[in-house]
This record gives C-alpha cells, sequence and structure tokens, in this order.
C-alpha cells in the first residue's frame, strides 16, 4: 500500500509541476517569464528554460538584458548536449556584443561546443575544423583567461584527431599496396604531410613505422632501375626510425627488416 501511496504521490507532484509551467508559459508578463527561464535552468530543466527564454527574446531586444537572454539560450542548448545549437547562439552573441560582459565566455563555449561536436576520426572533420578555428582565435584574444589551460588541452586534442585521420588514411594507402598503383608512396607523402603538419601529435612514431615500411615495400616491389635508390632509401628510413624511437615496439621487427635489406643490395 505504501509502495502505491509514493507512486501516486509522485505523479501528483509531476502533473503540479507540469501545469505550473503551462501557467508560465500562458503569462503575458515578458518579466516574470524572464526570472522562471533563469529559475528552471538552475533546476537543470533546460528544455523548459529555452522555451521561455525563446518566448521572450524579441521582447527584450535591444535592452540590457539582451545579453543575458542570448547567453542562457547557449547555455541552455549546451545543456541539452546540443552543442551546434549552443554554438550559434555563443556566435549570435559574439556578433552582437563584440564587447559584451559574457564575451570571453562566449568564445571559449563557441570552440568548446565544437570541440564536444567533434565526430569520430573516422567521419568528416569540418567541425573538428571548426572547434580548431575558434579555440585558436580564443587563445590569441584572451592568453590569461581562466578557461585558457583548458583551451589548449582541447585544440591539441583536436590537432591530435586530425592527426589520426590522416595516420587511417597513410594506413589504407598502405594497405592497398600496389592495387591499381604505388599505394606505398601514397602512404608515405601522406605519413610525412601529417608529421609536418601536425609535429607534436601522439600518433608520431606510427607515422614514422608506416614511412619505413612503406620504403620497405617500395625495395621489394622495385624494378631494377630504382632499385639501387629505393635500397638507400630503406636503409636510410631504418637509422632514422631506429634513432629516433630506440626503445619502440617495432623494435625486433624494424630489426629483422633490416636484415633483409641488406639482403637485397
Amino acid at each position: 500500500m505504501r509502495y502505491w501511496h509514493h507512486i501516486l504521490l509522485g505523479y501528483a507532484l509531476l502533473l503540479t509541476g507540469c501545469g505550473a509551467y503551462q501557467e508560465v508559459l500562458k503569462s503575458k508578463d515578458p518579466e516574470y517569464k524572464y526570472e522562471k527561464a533563469i529559475e528552471y535552468f538552475n533546476q537543470e530543466e533546460y528544455v523548459k528554460s529555452q522555451t521561455l527564454l525563446d518566448d521572450v527574446a524579441a521582447y527584450f531586444k535591444g535592452t540590457e538584458r539582451a545579453q543575458d537572454v542570448l547567453i542562457y539560450l547557449g547555455r541552455s542548448y549546451m545543456g541539452q548536449k546540443d552543442y551546434n545549437g549552443a554554438a550559434d547562439y555563443f556566435q549570435s552573441y559574439i556578433r552582437n556584443y563584440p564587447k559584451g560582459k559574457y564575451i570571453t565566455e562566449a568564445r571559449f563555449q563557441t570552440g568548446h561546443c565544437y570541440y564536444l561536436d567533434s565526430p569520430d576520426a573516422r567521419l568528416d572533420q569540418a567541425v573538428t575544423n571548426n572547434a580548431i578555428n575558434f579555440l585558436t582565435q580564443f587563445i590569441d584574444l584572451y592568453p590569461e583567461s581562466p578557461y585558457i589551460d583548458q583551451a589548449w588541452n582541447e585544440l591539441n586534442e583536436m590537432y591530435d584527431k586530425l592527426a589520426y585521420k590522416e595516420y587511417l588514411n597513410a594506413k589504407l594507402y598502405y594497405n592497398l599496396g600496389t592495387y591499381l598503383g604505388n599505394n606505398y608512396l601514397s602512404a608515405e607523402i601522406t605519413a610525412r604531410n601529417a608529421l609536418k603538419t601536425y609535429p607534436s601529435n601522439s600518433h608520431q612514431e606510427e607515422l614514422s613505422w608506416i614511412i619505413f615500411m612503406s620504403k620497405y615495400q617500395q625495395l621489394i616491389h622495385s624494378v631494377e632501375s630504382k632499385k639501387a635508390e629505393r635500397w638507400q632509401d630503406a636503409d636510410d628510413e631504418y637509422y632514422s626510425f631506429r634513432t629516433e624511437y630506440p626503445n619502440s615496439k617495432h623494435t625486433a621487427q624494424a630489426e629483422r627488416i633490416y636484415k633483409d635489406i641488406q639482403k637485397r643490395k
């Protein structure tokens, strides 16, 4: 009996809460709606907060409170994990209030939203590039901001994701081998470009390994006229890799390959 009492009580409270919100929605008082929107936001009821803020946005346009409405709309969308929608509102704030009281937050949160919305490395990285652009702008403009360490960490993570995408592309070329052409050369070029473009990425060793393996495979599949040149390339790349990564997990395999390289001289 007590169990059902609690269920019925909870249901009654839910209905009461919904009824109270409906009364707020029906109100003709924008100030009251705004105050309730902030209350709902602080209670983490972000959909209700966003809906009320949308209702009063036009009324407060051109007033001091318009800044608050816009920034809370961005925050409310973030609370709903609609990061693309939140970024739109933060960018709107930047356009309308370039010297506004929330400008530092708006600039950081725009980049942060794109960071949170950045997809898997195998997918299109337009959003990741947006995150990089806005985080870079923020770092340039506000080097003393309390957000600065987080901005740097997120920026580096986004660069690392792009480097990983290039690693996956290089690996794909390598796995294609000699199918419809010299894909080992494409693998090498892609990996080298990634190392050049993202010099501090966490995939450097694997990118360097692909370069070495690609040089080795090009030697194996070489025509006689290019064999001497490709032997030298593979030999040089072995020493480069071993010098750069003396404790690599690939060391044993690298030694076996080096012995085979010497046999092909």
